[in-house]
């Protein structure tokens, strides 16, 4: 991990202020995939550097001179809100078709839309799994309700009297939407489902040859808040999750899919959704090289040179099936059903740009992420002060009027 400091530290980059952006010309514009927290936002506050560029972004009418999406693994709201808080923060028009929350892709899961489902997170998880397109919704709170027996930890939750637990249809798959409140409630329902096979009035069985289809958003480990360190993510409830699993059955976690940075489906979706913003922008030239900023190695950096791996493997082999996100990692590509709704990328190349307002800080030690592996894909392309910089960056490198 030292060789790896050295290297991304070698990294820096010292850049120059006060580029001008031209839209005017016709060459093919580079896309932009922009995390939130700890690049344009620290906590309830917003970067002062993100406010200046991208202020700088938007011509007179509030149009975004090039492809710009939002991609956060934020989960725990719908699109719409996400946009408009971006929209006020930063002082610009955001659009909800602009913001790639880490629950984005499950949109293109239609053969799970009309299963029966068990959410897990906080905020109005109902609400986002019905955006979403699910139909048949169930949350861990109404999953308590009707097995009152299921809760146990908290003493003054237990129910004072005898309770007959009610019928319901079976669950059919989990949704792991963002970190809960109240994780001993969650890990045991959710255990309580996984170990039942959707019916968690039945005694577990701890020997099952099939696994609940679990589908999981943002694995992320740390984040960025209003404290001076970062906090514990969803990915450290996924660990949990996926240890006590491992003791009581024996055998590990399966998912379905994970989506969320550093997923190769969330670049994969994002760079659809440049596509259709191209498109919709009436700009006649496909985007080929996207730049992804970020302030986190293992998933801002990891992911964004992942996919660059992906997009090379294409380039090489366009009728084989590509790697998942590299060697090593065991997450892997889209999963059948989606495939056909991505379509071939036009991008050839993802550069990674670091960040240093967020969770990555030059003079700490690196983190250190246990079983996966490649220590060159946490090795960004460029290190910059903040989003600023690297937006200038971009646009020295595209050698675009300025």
């Amino acid at each position: 991990m030292q060789v790896l400091r050295r290297r991304v530290l070698d990294r820096l980059f010292t850049q120059t202020r006060g580029l001008c952006l031209d839209h005017r010309s016709r060459r093919s514009k580079p896309g932009l995939l922009v995390d939130v927290d700890g690049v344009l936002l620290r906590g309830r506050s917003v970067i002062p550097a993100a406010r200046r560029v991208f202020q700088r972004l938007q011509d007179a009418a509030g149009h975004f001179r090039l492809p710009v999406v939002f991609v956060t693994n934020a989960g725990s709201c719908l699109r719409h809100n996400k946009a408009q808080q971006l929209s006020d923060m930063l002082g610009i028009k955001v659009t909800p078709d602009q913001v790639l929350l880490s629950h984005g892709p499950l949109q293109m899961f239609q053969s799970f839309h009309e299963k029966c489902v068990l959410v897990s997170g906080q905020g109005p998880v109902a609400d986002i799994a019905q955006d979403l397109g699910f139909t048949n919704v169930i949350t861990i709170d109404q999953l308590r309700e009707q097995h009152p027996l299921l809760d146990m930890v908290d003493h003054n939750r237990r129910p004072s009297v005898t309770v007959t637990p009610q019928e319901k249809r079976r669950i059919e798959a989990v949704i792991l939407f963002g970190e809960p409140i109240r994780w001993e409630t969650n890990l045991q329902l959710l255990m309580d489902v996984l170990l039942t096979n959707g019916n968690p009035a039945s005694p577990h069985c701890l020997n099952m040859s099939t696994q609940l289809p679990v589908l999981a958003c943002n694995t992320d480990l740390l984040w960025l808040a209003d404290a001076p360190s970062p906090r514990l993510g969803h990915g450290v409830f996924m660990l949990c999750l996926e240890s006590v699993f491992w003791k009581l059955a024996g055998q590990r976690l399966r998912y379905e899919a994970v989506m969320g940075k550093p997923s190769l489906l969330t670049y994969q979706h994002a760079e659809l959704v440049i596509r259709q913003q191209t498109a919709n922008q009436g700009w006649d030239t496909p985007v080929t090289n996207l730049y992804a900023i970020g302030d986190n190695l293992m998933t801002d950096v990891y992911g964004a040179n992942s996919y660059n791996r992906y997009l090379k493997q294409q380039l090489a082999a366009p009728a084989a099936k590509a790697l998942a996100q590299g060697r090593g990692t065991e997450w892997r590509a889209a999963p059948l059903q989606v495939e056909g709704q991505l379509a071939t990328p036009s991008a050839t190349q993802c550069h990674s740009i670091l960040v240093c307002t967020g969770v990555f800080n030059p003079d700490a030690a690196l983190p250190i992420e246990q079983g996966t592996a490649d220590a060159e894909l946490m090795e960004p392309d460029y290190i910059v002060e903040d989003v600023e910089a690297a937006i200038d960056l971009i646009f020295q490198k595209e050698g675009f009027d300025l």
